[in-house]
């Protein structure tokens, strides 16, 4: 397994730097944070995304993760921007719509139970959840992600992305959606400038990132049509 400061290194890499930003400018894309909205970072590591989100949206962020020695690492760098607590993603310790944002990238990737990690994610989220997987119809796939992965994805779980928005079936969301991210995933300069030109709607980026928008109590019932609409776009998608 990849130590946490080599795992966080790679983000200061030419290659790590502009999948991280890239990663991230989606993420904040789909959120829309308002001001001093909270946020919940699960399975976050050594922090990197979550300092990231702390400096961008302003509002209190707290990241999960059940690793103490990556708990520990992420409290050394972010120093006054996150907290951070050692928890379990399939039971989180906060009550309902504690958090009005809840989001997880590449995180679940690795956790048995995924489902019950989103199902917690969406009770513990007052407005919008967001979940990045790794996309199994991509590039990098093929390059790092076969006979179970190598380096950092060794043992991860990729999804295509109806899974990836199947995570969601039955839970009280609403307006479900889907991106891809990352389609060459070398980093270059043509990577680059295909990632600015890359249609939408074909999802063969490796970064899949699937938002809703939670449904309160007092809300209306979950719109299933709206859910049947993003798994069957995903599904087109991936043909």
């Amino acid at each position: 397994m990849t130590d946490a400061e080599t795992y966080d290194q790679w983000y200061e890499t030419p290659r790590g730097r502009w999948i991280g930003q890239r990663e991230l400018a989606l993420l904040l894309g789909e959120l829309q944070p308002g001001s001093g909205e909270s946020l919940l970072d699960v399975g976050c590591g050594t922090g990197f995304f979550t300092r990231a989100l702390a400096s961008a949206i302003g509002g209190p962020v707290t990241g999960v993760d059940i690793n103490p020695e990556w708990v520990a690492y992420a409290r050394r760098q972010g120093a006054g921007k996150a907290s951070y607590v050692i928890a379990d993603a399939r039971a989180l310790p906060y009550e309902a719509a504690s958090f009005d944002l809840v989001v997880s990238i590449a995180a679940l990737c690795f956790i048995e139970e995924e489902r019950a990690a989103v199902r917690e994610m969406v009770r513990v989220a007052g407005r919008r959840v967001a979940i990045g997987l790794l996309n199994r119809r991509s590039l990098l796939w093929l390059w790092k992600g076969r006979r179970g992965g190598r380096g950092a994805y060794g043992g991860a779980r990729w999804h295509t992305t109806r899974e990836a928005a199947d995570l969601f079936t039955g839970l009280p969301v609403r307006l479900l959606r889907v991106q891809t991210a990352i389609h060459l995933p070398g980093g270059g300069r043509l990577a680059r400038i295909l990632e600015r030109l890359w249609p939408q709607w074909v999802h063969t980026g490796a970064f899949i990132l699937v938002v809703a928008d939670t449904v309160a109590a007092t809300d209306a019932p979950p719109n299933n049509s709206m859910q049947r609409t993003a798994l069957c776009a995903a599904a087109d998608a991936e043909r």
